[in-house]
């Protein structure tokens, strides 16, 4: 048993306290979750360089034409985070931020070979984000998980490499092995025997699978790699054989509606498959993907989800169902959504529902993704900022996820 998963910490506040009622975020790159004045700080830090030395220049780098451009992006930034100190700081910052909306419980992913290529140790980068882990729930009450992912453009050896020390670390928290970058020319079977070597550590498989690619890619993350949840998955919806497929397995896909517009997998918010997907029964969580970089968080997350018709009460159950957690941990956040006013919560949520999608839409009249705009903003739900740098995909030599 993990030190996180024997935690007797009670799942409750601050998450409880938001208006629109607690928050399981189960698909949130750490890496994106960085703020631009905070990585402006760990450039100067490490003596690294960025394409922009204010928060300005760098929030103008996120207005993304598509996937490729986004991780291009990634690339561009997040190489700045270096030491274990600054691991340990993205995870704690973010669950005060996180903390702040409502969660209560977070899965964080983190892509450790793109760092370890240039030239940092891999004990600092699970170190790093396990000690995170720890203080997160320590200051905040936001009971923190990791699954760190496997980049599709790595060769299996360094895949296999990522697995084993996953693996070294399932007794600090983590609790699964993702796959994220690129989906198109990189399916998912090359990686099955690095998801064997973590299946047998007992971690649950969560790949990134149909944002880009099609229902194919789906098939072949469970098929191949036995995946326990979907990242994002949304594509499932042009195959009724698929969606019956996710019920009848109960496999929860953690959808994220502003990534999903932001990378151009939907044109608008209003063409979003979420509500389809729950009409179909397949269980949806909610996330941000990477926040800072996509000008968002999980009240605004909230807000959208609700304009399309999706209730948080079904959002957070699907959570309960899809988290890695030990079952103690899932008992609590059962109570914890049981005492939940939800009809006050989702009421909140609709509230704020016509200011986010009106933003959203705003912003594609306006010429494209002006995610960099809202980087040290606040919420269009109320509550918080949206701010930062980095995220997550690995495209040429960059980092997964997406």
């Amino acid at each position: 048993m993990s030190e996180l998963a024997g935690s007797s910490a009670v799942v409750g506040p601050p998450g409880g306290s938001s208006p629109s009622g607690p928050k399981i975020e189960l698909h949130v790159h750490l890496e994106g979750t960085v703020r631009p004045a905070t990585l402006l700080e760990m450039a100067r830090r490490n003596e690294e360089a960025l394409p922009s030395r204010t928060v300005e220049g760098l929030a103008e780098l996120y207005r993304f034409r598509d996937f490729n451009h986004f991780i291009q992006v990634w690339v561009m930034t997040t190489h700045v985070m270096r030491t274990e100190a600054d691991f340990r700081q993205v995870v704690v910052d973010y669950a005060a931020e996180a903390a702040a909306h409502g969660a209560v419980y977070v899965e964080g992913i983190f892509s450790p070979w793109f760092r370890v290529q240039r030239g940092v140790r891999v004990e600092e980068i699970f170190h790093g984000y396990a000690d995170g882990a720890i203080e997160a729930r320590e200051r905040f009450g936001v009971e923190v998980r990791l699954t760190p992912d496997i980049d599709r453009v790595l060769p299996v050896e360094a895949a296999t490499e990522v697995a084993r020390w996953a693996a070294r670390f399932a007794e600090r928290g983590v609790v699964g092995l993702g796959l994220g970058g690129p989906e198109i020319g990189h399916p998912p079977e090359p990686f099955a025997p690095a998801f064997a070597l973590a299946a047998d550590a007992g971690l649950a498989a969560v790949p990134h699978a149909g944002e880009t690619d099609g229902p194919a890619s789906i098939q072949g993350a469970l098929d191949a790699l036995g995946a326990r949840r979907i990242r994002h998955g949304i594509r499932a919806i042009e195959d009724p054989a698929l969606l019956r497929r996710l019920v009848d397995t109960g496999t929860v896909l953690d959808v994220c509606p502003v990534s999903n517009l932001r990378t151009r997998s939907v044109v608008r918010l209003g063409d979003h498959p979420l509500a389809a997907l729950h009409a179909a029964g397949v269980a949806c969580s909610l996330a941000t993907d990477d926040p800072a970089m996509f000008g968002t968080d999980l009240g605004t997350e909230y807000a959208v989800a609700a304009g399309l018709g999706a209730r948080a009460r079904d959002l957070y159950a699907a959570g309960v169902a899809g988290a890695l957690c030990d079952e103690a941990t899932r008992d609590r956040l059962r109570r914890l959504g049981a005492a939940t006013d939800w009809d006050a919560a989702e009421q909140a949520a609709r509230a704020a529902a016509p200011a986010a999608l009106a933003r959203f839409d705003a912003e594609l009249l306006d010429g494209g993704s002006t995610a960099g705009r809202s980087a040290g903003g606040g919420s269009a739900a109320g509550g918080g900022a949206a701010a930062g740098p980095t995220a997550r995909g690995l495209a040429a030599g960059g980092p997964a996820g997406g």
